[in-house]
């Protein structure tokens, strides 16, 4: 197995060895303490992941029965994670005896459920005593690689949940249920699709795996480090644009990497040294690299693995969700450049005076030579879109993506994926699932419970009550829910359990399911940049040597756009307009004027979150422009809120901004 989790991309010789240790520690946090197995062991691990890999490439290309796909999905991601991840640090890079024996009971619990066939699934009503048995067998082998794969939360509030579907009827209302044995509970979470083989496995199974080794194979043919040597050159290779390069890097990054600790990685280890010398303070360069690493798994054409389960709770196709998400993102990174910009502003004072490390030029080709050597790396990506636009669907489209990706990879010697390569990136993307699939399996286990219960629909209906019956405050409390599970287990498994639980009190309440999916999604997401699982901030914070939590709240200032433009979606019928989605006889127009106010109500806002415009502001002045960048985002909660005490509060707060301008522009100096 590779040498080290380090993403390639980072130079050699650009990290000290303790930082590096650091790193790899906090990417082992979000991906797990992996094995390197020597000699023969190493090669079976990478002939199994291997296997994998060309096992979901043929479903992709041929028909695989559902339970089948599910099933084996699930079996590989067993056996590669009780060979490939320890059952603790102690035991790292060898393949003990009970780690045989997990593997080889997980591979006999997956031929039972093959070979049940149809009899399997038909009597999961009376299920027989050997049925419970490998029941009990496959919900501890999943509790157990979830935990060697992504740490042990996950699998702890799985227990509570099964705890809960065993004794709920104990429980005050309106938290109780009637109340399930073993009978009923176990075979509804093993033998059927609506637990541990439910939704987010088939996801897994069938788009999940297929981007993962899709972002491997651009990985192998040098994507990533074209992406990040072309932002460098189109910034203009100055460390003063070096705030612009992560802004534009961390967007095009997003696809190959496939992980928000990757991406602030590798823009943290060539940016900082440019960022130190331009005049950044460690935190804050800290918390810029650590938004752009978040703002990855927010852009298309790959977006995070939840992004593929929204579109299969809502039935529709993964171009669909690309869609969504255009102008979401667009205005994040607009957002993100213009903090930037404003961070040049306020620290231009040095190199106004010459400083010649400041104006220093980071050695790398021309745009046009590097376009003409390595532009069809950009073609890669575009592809996906291409194929789907045609009408294909994401799983092949993904596959023919692949398959483009492969054969323009031989333009050039230095990148062309020969077999041994490909073998390797397919391996490795097959690796880099494992984690993944054990999460969607241990969230099975949730879903199958609170669907069983009905907790879903009972906790709507307390958020509700909870709220007072009014949308803006129930968009807050499931902010925060959303956030608050977002702080103990991974995004994917956040957004599967508040999809479930969290998003049907919106919809109740008139927000359109994708609107309300896609506000769910967007906050899963933040817990990249909260603690205690911020490892974005983390790992920026080890390169640039600043205080972990000092740099997250920093990453906070940044992604602010993040944090409040998601209730745009939810509590203005206009609102979905920046969804590209229409509602009554909304129009063009409509969706131009809300992308206008929001991307002027988040420049307020970054404004007074820097603490600068056209100069510095006053303390006065930033809470004004915050209230003005208030005002004009969320007019409709506000007149709801206020019961219409402030007439259209979006016009207050523009007179609001356009005031403040005119008054630094005034005081500002010739």
């Amino acid at each position: 197995m590779s040498s080290t989790l380090i993403p390639p991309e980072v130079p050699k010789g650009a990290l000290d060895e303790a930082t590096a240790a650091r790193l790899e520690a906090l990417i082992e946090q979000e991906e797990g303490v992996q094995n390197r197995l020597p000699g023969l062991l190493g090669q079976a691990a990478v002939a199994v992941a291997l296997a994998m890999s060309l096992f979901h490439l043929w479903a992709a290309w041929d028909i695989v029965p559902t339970t089948t796909l599910r099933f084996v999905h699930v079996g590989f991601a067993l056996v590669l994670g009780f060979a490939l991840f320890p059952v603790g640090r102690s035991w790292r890079h060898r393949l003990m005896p009970w780690d045989m024996a997990l593997i080889a009971a997980g591979i006999y619990v997956i031929w039972y459920l093959i070979s049940g066939g149809d009899d399997l699934l038909d009597r999961y009503v009376f299920p027989e005593p050997m049925d419970l048995v490998v029941g009990w067998m496959l919900i501890a082998l999943v509790l157990e690689v979830t935990r060697r794969a992504t740490g042990p939360v996950m699998p702890v509030v799985a227990l509570v949940f099964l705890i809960y579907g065993f004794f709920g009827n104990f429980l005050p209302a309106p938290w109780q249920h009637q109340g399930y044995d073993a009978e009923r509970l176990v075979p509804h979470l093993t033998m059927t699709l609506e637990g541990i083989f439910g939704t987010a496995v088939d996801v897994s199974a069938s788009l999940i795996v297929l981007f993962t080794i899709y972002g491997a194979i651009l990985q192998a043919s040098g994507a990533g480090k074209f992406f990040v040597d072309f932002s460098f050159a189109a910034t203009g290779g100055k460390a003063t644009s070096a705030g612009r390069t992560v802004v534009l890097s961390s967007f095009l990054l997003g696809g190959p990497s496939g992980s928000g600790v990757a991406t602030t990685v590798t823009l943290g280890t060539v940016a900082w040294p440019m960022m130190k010398k331009v005049g950044y303070r460690p935190d804050d360069a800290g918390g810029l690299l650590a938004a752009g690493g978040m703002g990855a798994i927010l852009s298309p054409p790959v977006m995070g693995a939840a992004a593929f389960l929204i579109a299969e709770y809502l039935k529709i196709g993964y171009l669909d969700v690309l869609v969504m998400a255009i102008i979401p993102t667009c205005l994040y990174y607009a957002s993100l450049l213009f903090m930037v910009e404003l961070d040049q502003r306020r620290i231009a004072a040095r190199a106004a005076a010459g400083d010649a490390a400041a104006a220093e030029v980071i050695k790398v080709d021309p745009v046009g030579k590097l376009l003409k050597l390595y532009g069809f790396h950009f073609s890669t990506l575009i592809a996906i879109i291409v194929f789907m636009v045609m009408g294909y669907s994401a799983t092949l489209s993904v596959l023919y993506a692949m398959i483009v990706a492969v054969l323009l990879s031989y333009i050039r010697r230095d990148t062309a994926l020969t077999p041994r390569r490909l073998a390797a990136a397919l391996s490795g993307g097959a690796v880099q699932a494992v984690g993944i699939a054990a999460t969607c399996a241990s969230a099975g286990i949730i879903v199958g419970v609170i669907t069983l219960t009905g907790l879903g629909l009972k906790f709507s209906d307390i958020a509700i009550q909870a709220a007072g019956g009014s949308l803006v405050v129930t968009a807050i409390y499931t902010g925060l829910i959303v956030w608050v599970v977002g702080l103990a287990v991974p995004v994917t498994a956040s957004y599967i359990i508040c999809a479930v639980v969290a998003a049907p009190a919106l919809m109740k309440l008139g927000v359109p399911d994708y609107a309300a999916h896609m506000f769910v999604f967007y906050y899963a997401v933040l817990s990249e940049v909260s603690p205690p699982t911020a490892l974005s901030p983390f790992a920026a914070s080890a390169i640039t040597g600043a205080g972990p939590y000092r740099t997250t709240l920093m990453a906070w200032k940044y992604t602010i756009p993040a944090f409040v433009l998601p209730f745009v979606f939810v509590t203005d019928p206009e609102g979905v307009g920046l969804l590209l989605q229409f509602r009554g006889d909304m129009g063009w127009t409509d969706v131009v004027w809300q992308v206008v106010l929001a991307a002027t109500g988040l420049a307020a806002l970054s404004a007074a979150t820097q603490g600068w415009l056209l100069r510095g502001l006053a303390g006065w002045e930033r809470w004004a422009l915050a209230l003005a960048g208030v005002l004009i985002i969320f007019p409709a909660a506000l007149e709801a809120l206020l019961a219409g005490l402030i007439p259209q509060p979006h016009l207050v707060g523009l007179a609001l901004a356009a005031a403040l301008m005119a008054l630094q522009w005034r005081r500002s100096p010739a």
